[in-house]
C-alpha cells in the first residue's frame, strides 16, 4: 500500500466539495490511504506562540513576517478542524494529523496537543532563530549567515523537537537545501545529530516530495546523504506530497516510493490514534 500523510487545506476552506479533490487525486494516483496534517498556524490556539517565536521587528525579515501572520492564518479552531474531518471520515478513509512548527516553548505546545485525539503529529523546523527560512520572499536573508552555522541551528532545532517527546514524524528533514544552498563542508556531524535525536525519540522520517515540485532544488527531502544515515539508524519512513491544493495530493508518490526503496526501505508506517503499523509497499 502507498499512503500520503502530509497535506494541508490552507489554500481553500473547510468545504466538503473542495476537499473532495484531494480524494480524487489520491484515487487517481493509487493511494490506499491519506491523512491531513493542517499547519499549526491554521489554529488560533497556537497564535501566541508565533508572536513569541518569530522575528517581528521593523527589519526586512520582521516586516515580511508581520504581514505573513496577518494573511490567511488562525482561521479555524482545532475543534472546527476535527468536526470537519469527522464529516470527511463518514465518506473516506482519512487520518487526522497536524504539522506543528518548532516552537521554543514545548510545554505550551504539549498543553494544546494533549486535548485532541490526533492520529499522528508532525514536528517540522520552519524557523531558524525566528526566521522563516523557507519563505521565498525573504530568501535573501540566506546571504547573511554562514551555511555551516545554519546546519548547526537546524540540527539544534530538531534535537529540541525530539527531546520534547511530542512528535511522531519529523517533517521534510533537511529541506534547508530548498533554495540550492549546497554545503561545501562535511555535513555528516549534523546528519548524525539529527538521526540520533530521531532514533532516541522514535520518530519517523517524512520522505516528502514538496521540495521536488515547489522549490528550486527539485529534489525529494530528505536528500540522499541523510537517507543513507536514516537507513543506518533504522528510522522508519512515510512518503508524502506536502500538498497545499487538491491536485497535488500524492504528487510524485510513486517516485518517492522508488527513492525509499533505493535505500533499502520495504514499506511505510501507517498511523491510527498515535499507534503505528508497518505497511509493505506494493510489489
Amino acid at each position: 500500500m502507498r499512503c500520503d500523510y502530509h497535506m494541508h487545506f490552507e489554500k481553500g476552506a473547510y468545504d466538503e466539495n473542495w476537499a473532495e479533490g484531494f480524494f480524487d487525486a489520491a484515487k487517481k494516483r493509487g493511494l490506499g490511504e491519506i491523512g491531513i496534517s493542517e499547519h499549526s498556524h491554521t489554529f488560533p490556539e497556537f497564535e501566541p506562540l508565533y508572536y513569541e517565536n518569530l522575528i517581528l521587528d521593523d527589519s526586512f525579515v520582521g516586516s515580511f513576517q508581520k504581514k505573513w501572520l496577518k494573511t490567511n492564518k488562525f482561521k479555524y479552531t482545532i475543534d472546527e478542524y476535527f468536526a470537519f474531518m469527522r464529516r470527511l471520515q463518514k465518506k473516506h478513509a482519512v487520518k487526522i494529523g497536524i504539522e506543528v512548527c518548532n516552537f521554543q516553548d514545548q510545554k505550551a505546545v504539549a498543553q494544546i496537543l494533549r486535548r485532541y485525539p490526533f492520529d499522528y503529529i508532525i514536528g517540522s523546523v520552519h524557523f531558524l532563530h525566528g526566521w522563516a527560512y523557507d519563505s521565498a520572499e525573504i530568501k535573501s536573508e540566506w546571504a547573511n549567515h554562514p551555511l555551516e552555522e545554519l546546519y548547526g541551528w537546524y540540527a539544534e532545532e530538531v534535537e529540541k523537537l525530539a527531546a520534547s517527546g511530542l512528535y511522531d514524524v519529523l517533517g521534510h528533514p533537511f529541506n534547508i537545501r530548498l533554495f540550492k544552498n549546497i554545503p561545501d563542508f562535511d555535513v555528516r556531524p549534523y546528519l548524525e545529530r539529527v538521526a540520533k535525536a530521531m532514533r532516541a525519540a522514535d520518530m519517523v522520517v517524512d520522505v516528502n516530495t514538496g521540495t521536488r515540485y515547489r522549490y528550486p532544488i527539485k529534489e525529494i527531502s530528505p536528500y540522499a546523504d541523510f537517507m543513507r544515515v536514516a537507513a543506518k539508524y533504522d528510522l522508519p519512513i512515510i512518503t508524502t506530497s506536502d500538498a497545499h491544493q487538491p491536485e497535488d495530493c500524492g504528487r510524485y508518490n510513486a517516485e518517492a516510493v522508488d527513492y525509499a526503496k533505493s535505500f533499502g526501505y520495504e514499506g511505510t508506517i501507517r498511523f491510527d490514534g498515535r499507534k503505528r503499523a508497518f505497511e509493505p509497499f506494493d510489489p
